[in-house]
């Protein structure tokens, strides 16, 4: 099994993420250092993450995006136990078509007291992937769950990440030990990956110190990764426990250096076209739409343009980015005021680290027009 060490996060619903755009949830994923994504694919019988007017399968093209920064994809499932045959087949199905690394089986209220269905779930899909890595997602205190399968499942799984929802509270480490303490009374007992809020429960939201002690406390228990859920909410609506995540240190797990596509748009937010310039070669080539310019000199005359008049006190922002060798290609967007007015596809080349040619093409959004 590829061990996960570091940080992850549970998806619910693509298109709630990043616009559903795979490029932009795996540079996403990447910027913010993660290790590991955790994406529903099936829910009870039925596929999940399916476009049913497309007739599209959504999570294969994101997983594909995210190997392709070294990010481990896992497929969660959430299982009821009425048909526990057919939620087999369901994830069988999801898995033998998805280039996934491992199995999240989410059983929670609805499971108790289903032993007979838990075991039948069990066989049927171990049968078809009896090596597949297997994580059981759950309540985070066992002994207010009693009636659960407790024991089939994880006798099945290679992990355990419990659902260590410190809601209503504001103690996570108390509660992250709790958890661990009452696992360790049920055999078999699995390596712990916990799950952490980042959302809100009526007016309790978790705040950023509270998420930082819930990851120091794991890394003090010898607990090698965490997850967080879910990715939908906490960028949308609490970007700030996002940034806190993707600030983390986590030991082992070195945060990625920026990239020259990262340098530059963070330049042009500050302004600084002498930066900006540093970036390119002597006789680099940025072509336009419009224009085709050769040398730091005519490019210098193109960003005060862009920076002073045609997008003055606009934020610039990095939608997608993919990395091979010295070229990139990378999507991005101009917004002023919180509303977005232009989106840009990008292509540049690189020699000895240095900007060599650059190509852009722009789509106006007919708020603020540039030629």
């Amino acid at each position: 099994m590829n061990q996960l060490i570091g940080k992850g996060f549970f998806i619910w619903k693509i298109p709630n993420c990043e616009n559903g755009d795979p490029e932009a949830i795996a540079y996403s994923a990447h910027q913010a250092g993660l290790s590991h994504v955790l994406i529903k694919i099936a829910n009870g019988i039925y596929d999940f993450n399916f476009d049913p007017i497309d007739k599209k399968d959504l999570i294969g093209p994101v997983a594909t995006a995210l190997k392709k920064y070294g990010i481990q994809v896992w497929g969660w499932h959430y299982v009821f136990g009425d048909l526990p045959e057919e939620e087999a087949k369901a994830a069988i199905r999801q898995l033998t078509k998805i280039p996934l690394d491992g199995y999240v089986i989410d059983a929670e209220l609805e499971y108790k007291d289903k032993y007979t269905p838990s075991r039948i779930f069990l066989k049927y899909f171990r049968e078809s992937f009896p090596s597949m890595p297997v994580a059981l997602s759950s309540f985070r205190y066992p002994k207010y769950h009693p009636q659960l399968p407790w024991v089939d499942f994880l006798t099945e799984s290679t992990l355990n990440m419990p659902q260590v929802y410190w809601e209503q509270a504001h103690n996570p480490a108390d509660q992250l030990r709790q958890s661990i303490s009452e696992f360790q009374l049920i055999s078999p007992f699995r390596p712990i990956i916990p799950t952490g809020p980042t959302f809100c429960a009526t007016e309790w939201c978790p705040s950023a110190q509270e998420v930082i002690d819930f990851m120091n406390a794991s890394i003090e228990m010898n607990i090698p990764a965490v997850n967080f859920f879910s990715w939908d909410y906490c960028r949308s609506k609490l970007p700030q426990l996002w940034d806190t995540i993707a600030n983390f240190a986590w030991p082992g797990v070195i945060l990625p250096k920026r990239d020259v596509v990262e340098i530059l748009i963070e330049e042009m937010n500050l302004g600084n076209i002498k930066n900006i310039l540093d970036l390119y070669s002597q006789d680099a080539v940025l072509v336009t739409a419009s224009a085709t310019l050769q040398g730091r000199t005519t490019i210098q005359t193109f960003y005060e343009n862009l920076l002073n008049s045609r997008l003055t006190n606009h934020h610039f922002k990095i939608l997608g980015l993919i990395i091979k060798d010295n070229s990139r290609q990378f999507n991005w967007s101009a917004s002023i005021a919180n509303e977005e007015t232009d989106q840009f596809n990008d292509s540049i080349g690189l020699i000895d680290q240095k900007i060599i040619y650059h190509y852009s093409s722009q789509q106006s959004l007919n708020r603020n027009p540039a030629s």
